[in-house]
């Protein structure tokens, strides 16, 4: 017989009617058998489990609700779980962990450090010192910009002999040096890092960033020799090696290395481009154009042409009349099929040989000029002077020139027809297809040919099988380049999402508050309204929440009834109702706490790096004015139901803001708040009426404030002040919250004539 859900369901609420609450645990029990992904009935079954006083049950229902939020990245219910969880079982580790987790991915920085300080002492006093090492990285995570707590930490890792974890914080630490332009410090971070692992590829970056910036990248380069030189084959560390060479100014070198590192990754041929720069900054144009040769079949059969072109028109700027730069730039023209710049480059380049005496080179030119320009007599006339035409140029098939076509792009598949030989005759300077370039003036000495590495067999055929691939540079960015921009499903917008998730979250809290767990839905409200902004949904289930709280709580009842709302205890037990555990306490560490908190069995290098993290946290804040930091302790202390701690830091956030900012306003809402809660509410109605007044309020946060004052009024036990804040209300939305109710209640309280007075005083305002 197939299961009856529904049925099961009914049963259930029958028997939470009755009373009958054992009986229902076994429906519920049923249910989630079957359904083990109905969560509602899950959490409903964790709440009943309480009830009786099985908390090793309602833990397990609860932490199978909170797993699978925090799988599936709900941060918000995933805390709202763990803290139910950390009630019924308090000072437990694992809990402790995923909540401080889950504040630090909601960048709820106070509260994460909260968790994570109390886990350090917990695992302190156990003597865990290197698991109370690894929560200290946590905390400085929070915090990536204090290089001061990371280099501490570092040194409590030498302490424990952890050195990967050492250097780690140190490289992390010198990174954040460079970040901020302190490079001399940077420098002596990074070495202490290489100190224990001299291959650690973050530190020697971090090093030549900072070697480079001091302008002493030499240092840097013997450093990453040493490590290449353990380590041959790393493709990474010869990188950084021909960066630091061409920082320190040594093209030489700078090129030996670069060889090294194409042999080894031929797609790093462009490393040659910042080379072939270095020698003409160095005013050595010929060993600059030999760079460049070896590297310009490649650049043409990548679709380099236009960093190619720019490239020989730095080496011409140098040399204008540099026979072989002339040669690579005819080179480029021809395979671009740009008839007219190859004329004018072949006209450069006769001009250029002639000057030079390199007849085999003008001829080479004049012979294609007179097949490019039948109609030029000097040309010809030239030519016959020379010898006539060169065979080997006559010989040549020009390229195929299409006007039509605005692009240069190959499309036959006949790769010699558009290869002009650039191998030279006699008297020229070098030969490009030879098998051994001319060797760089280098101390070490080396040979090598990265033309022929890089080309294959240096006539063309490599810059051909591209084209003949159908190779297209722009069709390869639009395949590997990911969008920037974030996609929205259609009709959605940040907004929608804002929304939404605002929507979900406020149904977490309608259950919680059914359940009669307001302290959750209370955390999960302040948590939500830090997320998304205050809203006028957010300040209703406050509403609910004091109504619900001022009427008795609903932990003290034992029969259930079934409402659309969820599941509301009724009618008092006459048995005590089992006692909830208490809230574990927080281990904050406070000015002066070092020596009382954890001077007992607790490391005394752990506890100087917690004095070191405590002094540098707070002196950042009172340099910086930090509005956050006060801002998220008073939310800290409001939420532990420390309000006195939470009045001091909600003021001094105030006085950060301005009465037009939106932070103020919160300010002003959040101190009313508390002065409500300590028992002063005409304190907050002061605080309530400056948000009122401050500039910029929306309508909803005005028609909100109103309610406050009131209410605040009522509390005073000025009544006749509150009815005419609630009318106030009432006049702008009769059924906002529950106005309506509150009017009748305080117009009975009052009597008809208190009332009958208000209303013509108001009228008598209204006239005037």
């Amino acid at each position: 017989m197939a299961f009856d859900k529904a049925k099961t369901l009914r049963s259930a609420e029958k028997y939470l009617e009755m009373g009958k609450i054992s009986s229902a645990i076994k429906e519920y029990c049923q249910i989630v058998a079957v359904d083990p992904d109905d969560f509602t009935t899950l959490n409903m079954l964790g709440d009943l489990y309480t009830r009786v006083g099985n908390p090793t049950e309602a833990v397990g229902c609860f932490r199978r609700i909170a797993e699978h939020y925090r799988e599936q990245g709900f941060g918000l219910k995933a805390i709202a779980m763990f803290k139910k969880i950390d009630r019924l079982q308090p000072n437990d580790l694992e809990i402790a962990t995923h909540l401080a987790d889950l504040y630090a991915q909601q960048d709820l920085v106070v509260e994460a450090r909260s968790h994570y300080l109390s886990l350090v002492e917990a695992y302190s006093r156990g003597g865990a010192t290197q698991k109370a090492l690894e929560v200290l990285r946590k905390i400085a995570d929070l915090d990536p910009n204090n290089t001061q707590i990371r280099t501490r930490l570092a040194d409590g890792y030498l302490k424990q002999g952890m050195n990967a974890e050492a250097a780690s914080c140190f490289a992390e630490a010198g990174q954040s040096l460079v970040a901020r332009g302190a490079y001399e410090e940077a420098v002596d971070v990074f070495n202490k890092a290489l100190q224990l692992n001299p291959t650690d590829k973050p530190s020697l970056k971090g090093l030549l960033a900072a070697h480079s910036a001091l302008g002493i990248a030499d240092e840097a380069a013997e450093l990453i020799e040493k490590a290449s030189r353990e380590n041959p084959e790393d493709v990474e560390l010869l990188t950084m090696l021909a960066t630091a060479y061409i920082d320190a100014d040594e093209p030489n070198q700078a090129e030996r290395v670069t060889a090294m590192l194409i042999a080894k990754d031929a797609s790093a041929y462009l490393c040659f481009v910042d080379i072939a720069r270095l020698y003409l900054r160095h005013d050595r144009i010929a060993e600059a154009v030999r760079v460049v040769t070896s590297i310009t079949e490649q650049m043409l059969a990548e679709r380099e042409q236009e960093q190619l072109l720019g490239l020989i028109e730095e080496l011409l700027n140098g040399d204008a009349d540099n026979v072989q730069a002339l040669r690579l730039l005819v080179r480029a023209h021809w395979w671009l099929r740009d008839m007219d710049n190859l004329k004018a480059s072949l006209e450069r380049l006769a001009d250029a040989a002639q000057a030079a005496g390199l007849e085999p080179d003008e001829r080479y030119a004049l012979t294609h000029l007179t097949r490019l320009d039948p109609e030029n007599e000097q040309h010809a006339e030239r030519l016959m002077e020379l010898g006539g035409a060169e065979e080997s140029a006559a010989n040549e098939d020009l390229p195929r020139f299409d006007p039509t076509s605005e692009a240069a792009t190959l499309t036959t598949t006949d790769s010699e027809e558009y290869m002009m030989p650039l191998t030279a005759t006699a008297g020229e300077e070098f030969v490009l297809n030879s098998e051994e370039l001319a060797e760089p003036v280098d101390e070490a000495g080396f040979e090598w040919n990265p033309g022929a590495e890089i080309s294959g067999n240096g006539d063309g055929h490599a810059a051909e099988a591209a084209v003949e691939r159908g190779f297209s540079f722009d069709s390869i960015v639009a395949e590997e380049l990911p969008s920037g921009q974030v996609e929205y499903a259609e009709g959605e917008t940040d907004g929608s999402r804002i929304d939404e998730m605002r929507r979900q979250e406020l149904e977490s809290v309608d259950f919680y508050i059914a359940q009669g767990y307001v302290d959750i839905a209370n955390d999960t409200l302040n948590l939500l309204e830090r997320q998304s902004g205050s809203h006028p949904e957010i300040a209703l289930r406050r509403e609910q929440i004091s109504n619900l709280t001022s009427g008795g709580s609903p932990g003290t009842f034992d029969t259930a009834v079934i409402t659309e709302s969820g599941v509301v205890f009724q009618e008092p037990s006459p048995a005590p109702p089992v006692a909830a555990a208490e809230e574990p306490a927080m281990f904050v560490l406070n000015e002066g706490e070092v020596e009382t908190e954890l001077g007992t069995g607790i490391d005394p290098g752990l506890a100087e790096i917690f004095e070191e993290y405590r002094a540098s946290s707070e002196g950042d804040t009172a340099a910086n004015g930090d509005y956050e930091t006060h801002y998220n302790l008073g939310l800290a202390y409001k939420e532990m139901d420390l309000f006195e701690d939470a009045l001091e830091e909600f003021q001094v956030a105030a006085n950060m803001a301005t009465p037009g900012d939106g932070r103020y306003l919160q300010c002003c809402n959040l101190l009313g708040h508390c002065f409500m809660q300590t028992g002063v509410p005409e304190l907050a109605v002061k605080w309530f009426t400056k948000g009122l007044n401050a500039p910029g309020a929306s309508n909803e946060e005005r028609l909100a404030l109103s309610y406050e004052i009131g209410a605040a009024y009522e509390q005073a036990g000025d009544l006749t002040r509150a009815l005419e804040f609630f009318m106030e209300v009432y006049g702008m939305s009769v059924s906002y919250r529950n106005v309506s109710e509150r009017l009748r209640t305080l117009k009975a309280r009052l009597g008809d004539q208190e009332v009958a007075s208000l209303n013509k005083s108001r009228s008598e305002q209204l006239v005037n």
